[in-house]
């Protein structure tokens, strides 16, 4: 159960972040807590690829997320058409 609540708020704190950063607000907390559940899977793909290690921990774990995050939010809009202002 602890695990389940780990990703819930790494999610909802990346989600929130990255909309901030790509967006300028965030999605919803549904949407942000999705978003930063994916960002996390995808910047721990990318990082193990790179072969970067943050070395673990909550701090390490949100910003791996948001990294991925605004990968799949940048990936999104490039795949949509959809240009920020």
């Amino acid at each position: 159960m602890g695990g389940l609540i780990w990703w819930i708020v790494v999610g909802l704190i990346a989600g929130w972040a990255a909309g901030q950063l790509m967006k300028g607000s965030g999605f919803g907390a549904l949407w942000d807590i999705v978003l930063g559940i994916a960002g996390a899977i995808i910047g721990g793909y990318l990082f193990g690829i790179l072969g970067v290690t943050t070395g673990g921990g909550l701090i390490a774990s949100i910003i791996v997320a948001i990294i991925g995050a605004c990968v799949l939010i940048g990936l999104s809009r490039l795949f949509s058409g959809r240009r920020s202002v």
